[in-house]
């Protein structure tokens, strides 16, 4: 066993909800913004950074999954967004503590596990059909006694 895959095995990988190509998700991303103060904003070539002059926020990252690559601690996903007219692309490696959380807002029908076929397109060619969730039917005994 080579040293990535004996570091590889001690670490736990974070639990996320199924990702598939095709699935509309919001990825909350863990941003650290550094604050200067106006007397170091005339010295901002010798400004150190200190814990206290940093702050961490969630921002949402909203689009539509295009790849899915890796696996196990390796696993990362391609989402892409439009914003202002201009198609967004960011990659995200799944157990990474900046991702903070991944929601999936909706699923669709694709054919294909890439779909870098959707840079190309715009507007009303983009549309895919979505998945909705059919409910469960019940089989053997309990289909019976839940239909008499």
């Amino acid at each position: 066993m080579n040293a990535i895959a004996t570091i590889e095995k001690n670490i736990n990988p974070k639990v996320h909800p199924e990702l598939r190509p095709g699935s509309t998700v919001r990825v909350h991303v863990k941003v650290r913004e550094s604050i200067l103060k106006e007397e170091q904003k005339a010295k901002t070539a010798k400004a150190k950074k200190d814990k206290d002059q940093e702050r961490e926020r969630i921002q949402i990252f909203e689009g539509l999954v295009i790849g899915v690559s890796g696996s196990g601690v390796k696993r990362s996903i391609t989402v892409r967004k439009i914003s202002f007219g201009e198609g967004v692309e960011r990659i995200f490696p799944l157990s990474t503590p900046s991702v903070d959380k991944i929601e999936v807002l909706k699923r669709h029908h694709v054919r294909r596990a890439k779909l870098y076929f959707v840079r190309e397109l715009k507007g009303k060619a983009l549309r895919l059909k979505e998945l909705r969730d059919k409910p469960v039917k019940a089989k053997g005994k309990a289909a019976a006694e839940a239909a008499s």
